[in-house]
């Protein structure tokens, strides 16, 4: 590979506000090649920076190495691995002409399951990573599992180091079945297989010479074309109310405006809406955005919409199509995955953040935790630690009006925070899913609880 790539003229403005938007996340073991296969993409889609190629081409000269290791465009992360410093998800971005990019580039150990979980939640695409010559091992298969909780519509897998392998085509074979058979197993919806070498560029950007018996897309290819048909503008309307705006000046006396982003689907003037969790109903008057009256809103545009009744509405609450209300309780059942090294424990008193409102809550039972290695459940374990993944059931102070995760990725999910300090505690996705357990008689009432 050559060192010299000649800067493209960036994407205007106008280009990239034509372009869609593809959020999508990387996960793979230890010396799978992940940050090669990063570093790749990066460069030879034109994404890195002069002085970013030219920092990694003296650093590679240093180590006596002929061509630059992309590798160390994704080093930083490595580094704090080593140091012992905590590790986050390493968000990138990047523009082709067709379609922007937001990379959350997560930890591939399984002490780090929390973090892909952090980076995977908002994905569209995973693209998990396999060495050619280890095949499907169990790190793989919890990769797998994580994307199959959080319902990540696309996965790709990226079967690297081909070139270890003379680009076997029975090797790739072998792996891509193994692999698509478990992930279905699991309701993973669509799954695409690519044999690549992140290390010699083979179908990461540019098709391989290497393999004339793949017909298939690059990696790059692929992310460029995949669908986003399930966009959220068709799933049912969701908006969280973030602010009242209530000018209350001379010309704007009596404006009553409720905005937020919306999380899901579409509103139109006219519509008639309910109010959650009151229950009150009025038709939308009106909706403004970036200042200027609209007939139409939809996911994810900041809105403020105005109604023909003056009722009351605060931050918190959800605005909702009448024909289209999610159901509202203070009984709310979840796979969580938990993130903060203070164990959860029956009995935890909580915050539960959905949306924009938080509410008081208490840790009923923990019915179940699962073992990702073989997706078997240990029941009522008592507690979650940093990283489990398990079922729980919790009571809320004040009802919720909460989709299933499986219908809103958005409006199915909360987390619970620590009400002592403000730190993130869990991960949930509201209703049933492949972990579910059997169904857990509860031994006593409701006695004992504050609400």
């Amino acid at each position: 590979m050559t060192s010299t790539t000649e800067p493209t003229e960036p994407l205007s403005v106008e280009q990239l506000s034509a372009t869609t938007l593809l959020r999508f996340a990387t996960a793979g073991s230890v010396d799978d090649g992940k940050s090669t296969l990063v570093g790749r993409l990066l460069h030879d889609s034109k994404s890195v920076l002069t002085d970013q190629l030219e920092a990694v081409e003296r650093v590679s000269a240093s180590r006596g190495q002929d061509a630059p290791d992309l590798a160390l465009l994704t080093d930083g992360l490595r580094a704090e691995r080593e140091q012992g410093i905590t590790i986050d998800v390493a968000y990138r971005y990047f523009a082709t002409a067709r379609r922007r990019f937001i990379l959350a580039d997560t930890p591939g150990h399984v002490q780090y399951t929390r973090n892909m979980v952090t980076g995977a939640s908002t994905a569209d695409l995973a693209v998990v990573l396999v060495d050619a010559r280890n095949g499907v091992i169990e790190q793989t298969r919890r990769h797998a599992a994580v994307a199959a909780l959080l319902r990540v519509p696309h996965v790709v897998l990226a079967v690297n180091k081909m070139d270890l392998v003379d680009y076997q085509e029975p090797v790739f074979a072998a792996i891509a079945e193994e692999f698509t058979a478990y992930a279905s197993e699991l309701g993973v919806p669509e799954i695409t297989a690519i044999p690549i070498s992140a290390l010699a560029g083979d179908n990461v950007v540019e098709a391989s010479a290497n393999m004339d018996w793949y017909g298939g897309p690059t990696v790059l290819e692929h992310l460029e074309t995949v669908p986003v048909s399930h966009d959220l503008a068709h799933c049912h309307a969701r908006l969280p109310v973030q602010y009242v705006i209530r000018p209350q000046t001379a010309e704007h006396p009596d404006y009553r405006g409720y905005a937020g982003q919306i999380a899901a689907g579409t509103f139109r003037v006219g519509s008639e809406v309910t109010v959650l969790p009151s229950g009150r109903t009025s038709k939308i008057a009106g909706i403004d955005l970036l200042g200027k009256p609209v007939d139409v809103a939809w996911t994810p545009q900041s809105v403020t919409l105005l109604l023909e009744d003056d009722i009351d509405i605060s931050r918190g609450d959800l605005i909702v199509p009448s024909k289209d209300a999610p159901p509202t309780t203070q009984d709310v059942e979840a796979t969580v995955c938990h993130v903060a090294d203070q164990p959860l424990t029956v009995g935890h008193r909580v915050l539960l953040k959905h949306g924009t409102r938080t509410v008081k809550a208490i840790v009923k039972d923990i019915p179940s935790r699962l073992t990702l290695d073989d997706l078997s459940l240990h029941p009522h374990p008592g507690r979650l630690v940093a990283n489990d993944i398990g079922r729980v059931k919790i009571r809320t102070a004040e009802p919720l009006p909460l989709d299933s995760y499986a219908d809103s990725r958005r409006t199915g999910a909360f987390i619970l925070i620590d009400p002592a300090d403000g730190t993130t505690l869990t991960a949930g996705m509201v209703g049933e899913s492949f972990a579910s357990p059997e169904p857990v008689k509860d031994e006593g009432d409701d006695d004992g609880w504050d609400f």
